[in-house]
């Protein structure tokens, strides 16, 4: 990134809660020393989405069906988390090598705060003329279009300018009425002109800026977990800051276990599930936020109003079969009819779920509920 994780995350208005993310699989070193986690429970927990901690593990009381090697580092505002299942150590760091290159090639190419990337050139050209992307990014122009339409502008991923008005972790009151109706209901989406073919973006409105956030890191996970495939790896996570793929088993032969932390309550674990083959993502509202007024502004832009989405809700995970649709959708659906979501997300992909939306009043029983 050409600009530090901070001003990524407060300018974003669809990156997810960005933070450090843990697992309780075992790092390289000895139990318990330091930056090393215990030995974990039978099913290996990942904790993810807002407030993301380090899942108490019990130590040493199953046997390890096969070798973790894991690896965790700052990308794309946030940090990634890799781990595969794998008894060369040689094979793992080239898998994770080619892995987390990956990562650094997508935001690379879709950071709105590059002049050189695809977005950047975009976001300053396109309103005049066509401009040339990536084979990747016309790729992902092109889900963001299918979801935007999907979910009738629920999902908008030109509304970059609307982002940079509210810059919510940098403001300490909302801007003014005028400056954010403007945006109100633009469907500015509309307005790309997307040639998948020729790999060319235009916008017909000049107020259009691409904002990828909500759906490039997602591509990123999916991209990252087929290296690993490519590479011959059949068990494995990917998790960047909330987005996450889960290949085969965990090391102890059991699905992975991914603990969703509570919104309102951090270090606490609002539900878990089980995820093999398929992904998982999560919005929410805990980390990119300022109150005023009696009110959260957060940075989940609703592009009917041009405004934070006003709701109850704090957070929102979908499971899907694919990161980009899972990072897409939990940024489209977050505080809206859970029944109407739904029935729109089964429209884009037949097994994607609404998981939960995490939004429990704090006397909420913590029962946990399987995914």
């Amino acid at each position: 990134m050409s600009t530090s994780p901070d001003r990524r995350r407060s300018t974003s208005h669809a990156m997810h809660a960005a933070h450090d993310t843990h697992i309780t699989h075992d790092a390289p070193g000895a139990p318990g020393a330091p930056g090393v986690p215990a030995w974990p429970t039978r099913r290996a927990v990942l904790a993810f989405a807002a407030g993301a901690f380090v899942v108490g593990a019990a130590g040493g009381l199953f046997r390890r069906r096969g070798s973790l090697v894991r690896r965790t580092l700052p990308v794309m505002g946030t940090f990634a988390d890799l781990a595969v299942v794998c008894d060369d150590r040689v094979v793992a760091e080239r898998a994770l090598d080619a892995a987390f290159a990956e990562l650094l090639a997508v935001d690379a190419a879709m950071s709105r705060f590059r002049d050189d990337s695809d977005v950047g050139r975009a976001n300053a050209d396109a309103a005049r003329r066509a401009v040339a992307v990536s084979p990747a990014t016309a790729s992902v122009l092109a889900e963001a279009l299918r979801v935007a339409e999907a979910s009738d502008g629920a999902f908008d991923p030109c509304l970059g300018r609307a982002v940079q008005l509210w810059d919510v972790t940098h403001r300490r009151a909302p801007p003014s009425d005028a400056l954010v109706e403007a945006f109100a209901n633009r469907r500015l989406y509309a307005s790309l002109e997307l040639d998948a073919a020729g790999r060319r973006v235009r916008f017909a409105d000049a107020d259009a800026s691409l904002d990828l956030g909500g759906i490039a890191k997602g591509w990123a996970v999916d991209r990252a977990a087929d290296a690993l495939r490519r590479a011959g790896i059949t068990r494995a996570f990917v998790n960047v800051g909330g987005d996450l793929v889960a290949i085969g088993r965990s090391e102890d032969g059991d699905p992975w276990t991914v603990g969703v932390a509570d919104p309102l309550r951090p270090g606490q674990i609002v539900a878990t599930l089980e995820v093999e083959d398929g992904a998982v993502a999560t919005s929410g509202d805990s980390e990119q936020h300022f109150d005023a007024g009696g009110r959260r502004y957060h940075h989940l832009l609703d592009p009917s109003t041009g405004a934070p989405r006003a709701t109850s809700a704090h957070s929102l995970t979908v499971a899907a079969d694919t990161c980009v649709l899972a990072d897409a959708a939990a940024t489209a659906f977050f505080g809206r009819d859970a029944d109407a979501s739904a029935r729109v997300l089964r429209r884009l992909d037949a097994h994607a779920r609404l998981v939960l939306p995490a939004s429990p009043s704090p006397d909420a029983p913590r029962d946990r509920p399987r995914g």
